[in-house]
Formats: structure tokens, C-alpha cells, sequence
């Protein structure tokens, strides 16, 4: 009996796996594999060479003088310490940090409210989604250039329209209390794609939770604190994230508005958010060491705020399936 089943273990059709080695893949796995890697190659091929790649360039300039005029020359870290020597780089840091504070929070409240609108209008939904998408397809520069006009302090539509309400609107552009805050309101122009996702988000949420709720005599607030943002969680901790980083990179409408060629003489420091003081030694000052060194530490400061969004904010997200 002991011959016999040695012999069923030794003469099997299949083969054993020895150990160590890996068991081979079929012809068909690894065909699989090929068509797989020749897919994503156009993204692969573009992520070395239009990202990775100047990434790295820059990371070796960020501890180099160079002036794009002569060959860079190794400074060590000099440009880093320069960095907390600037006040420039403090305050155009500051700005940004400021512009971040009022523009998330204010634009993750009016996309929120976009979104249910639309929830409420019907068949005519499509044409809205599609008219509050259609801005994120407008240029930033154009944008910014209407805005410049739109909250001109004297002849602007928007305090001419604050007017008829009895509102006598700010030197939105001009006055350095509200720089920043006309910034803010300027990138709520660029909110579609946030909109879209909310409505999608808010379309995703059980029908029979807010059937259960109205059983309870649950009221609107009740409903939309308890039911609609526990289910929408996941959306807006991802667009929180997203529209952080977005706000910490700003520079199209702050340079369109504050520092092109017929604003840079009325330019206040208050309006100096970080991305334009970076453009400015790269490509004004033709300080690129200086510049690549700004640009790794805002990566670092990115990087940081976003570790610490999802420690905090990733408690609070409900994910479908999780018990």
C-alpha cells in the first residue's frame, strides 16, 4: 500500500513545484502581461520624461547656481538657506496659506450647494451640468483677465450689482484687505469639476435612508448632517485634498489679475502668492537654482499637508463596504 501510493506521488500527471522557484506562467499569462504593459506604455513613457524627469533635473539645479546664461555651478545648500532668509518667500507663503484657508472651505460649501440644485431640476439637469462643467474648459488666463474687470472697484459689475441691494462693494483689486479674498472668488469660477463630482456622489446615496428618516420625523438638517454628508464622505475628503493642492500650486489668475504687464508697477505684496514669486526667479530674475530649491519645498509642504488630511480626514470617511 506504501509502494503504491509513493508511486501515485512520484508518476502524477501534475508535476510538483519545486521549492524556490516560481511556477512558470503560461503562454497566455504572459501575453496578458505584454498587452497590459504596452497599454499603460504611453502614459509610462510620458511620466519619465515630461514628470519624473524634471523632477529630477530640478532636484540637482535646486542645489546649483544657475542662471540659464552659464553652466550651473554646485553651491551645496545655500539656496535652502536662502530660502529662510528671503521675506518674499515667507510672505508669498503666506499669501498662498491664506488664499488655501478661504478658497477650500468656501468652494467645497458652493459646490456642495451647486450640486443638490441640480439634484432638483429635472430633466434639465443635463444642459446645467453641462454649463457648470463648460468653465473648467475656459483658459485661467481669460478667466482672470474678465474677472479684472468684473471687480473693478469703481466701474465692476459685481459692486454695481451689490449696489442695488444697498451694498457698497470693496476695491476688490486695489485694496490689500481683500486681494486675497477676490482670489478666492475668482477660482469658484473653476468649481465644475467638483460640481459634477458632488452630484454623482449624491445620486450614489440609498433613496430608502431618507425614506427610513422621514419615518423617524427626521427634518432636512437632520437628514443632510446624518445621512447625506456621512454618505457623500468619501467625495469630499478627495475633493478636499485635491482643491488643497490646487490652491497651494496657484498661479494663473493671481499673475493675470496682479502681475501682467499693465499690473506689475500696482502689485502689492499682499497679492504675491508663492507660485509667482517662484515664476519670478526662474524666469524674470533667471535665478533657476533659487527657483528649483521653492519649487522642492513646496513639494514638501504638499506632501506634509496631505499625510496630515489623511490622518485626520480618513477617520471620518465612511467607504462603502466597511463594516
Amino acid at each position: 500500500m506504501t509502494a503504491t501510493i509513493e508511486q501515485v506521488a512520484t508518476d502524477g500527471a501534475a508535476e510538483p513545484v519545486r521549492r524556490g522557484r516560481r511556477p512558470r506562467r503560461s503562454p497566455l499569462a504572459r501575453q496578458e502581461d505584454r498587452a497590459g504593459w504596452a497599454f499603460v506604455s504611453p502614459w509610462v513613457i510620458g511620466f519619465l520624461i515630461f514628470t519624473a524627469g524634471p523632477m529630477i533635473a530640478s532636484l540637482v539645479l535646486s542645489f546649483t547656481d544657475y542662471q540659464m546664461i552659464q553652466a550651473p555651478k554646485a553651491v551645496g545648500l545655500e539656496n535652502y538657506r536662502e530660502l529662510f532668509d528671503d521675506p518674499r518667500v515667507l510672505k508669498s507663503l503666506s499669501n498662498t496659506f491664506v488664499y488655501a484657508a478661504l478658497f477650500v472651505p468656501l468652494g467645497t460649501v458652493f459646490a456642495l450647494v451647486l450640486a443638490m440644485m441640480l439634484m432638483r431640476v429635472g430633466k434639465a439637469g443635463g444642459f446645467f451640468r453641462t454649463a457648470f462643467y463648460l468653465p473648467e474648459m475656459t483658459p485661467a488666463v481669460a478667466a482672470g483677465a474678465m474677472f479684472l474687470l468684473l471687480l473693478n472697484g469703481q466701474q465692476g459689475l459685481v459692486n454695481k450689482v451689490l449696489g442695488w441691494v444697498g451694498i457698497n462693494g470693496p476695491n476688490w483689486t486695489t485694496d490689500p484687505n481683500w486681494l486675497k479674498p477676490s482670489l478666492a472668488v475668482v477660482s469658484l469660477w473653476t468649481l465644475g469639476g467638483t460640481v459634477v463630482i458632488y452630484l454623482a456622489a449624491l445620486n450614489g446615496v440609498p433613496k430608502q435612508l431618507y425614506e427610513a428618516a422621514d419615518l423617524d420625523g427626521a427634518g432636512p438638517l437632520t437628514k443632510f448632517f446624518r445621512i447625506t454628508v456621512p454618505m457623500i464622505s468619501g467625495a469630499l475628503f478627495f475633493t478636499v485634498i485635491t482643491n488643497t493642492i490646487a490652491a497651494m500650486q496657484m498661479f494663473d489668475q493671481a499673475y493675470t489679475m496682479f502681475y501682467g504687464p499693465q499690473q506689475k508697477a500696482s502689485a502689492s505684496e499682499e497679492s504675491l502668492v508663492y507660485m509667482v514669486y517662484l515664476f519670478q526667479n526662474a524666469f524674470q530674475f533667471f535665478k533657476m537654482g533659487f527657483a528649483s530649491a521653492m519649487a522642492w519645498l513646496l513639494f514638501v509642504i504638499i506632501l506634509l499637508i496631505t499625510f496630515l488630511q489623511f490622518r485626520i480626514g480618513n477617520r471620518y470617511v465612511y467607504y462603502h463596504g466597511e463594516r
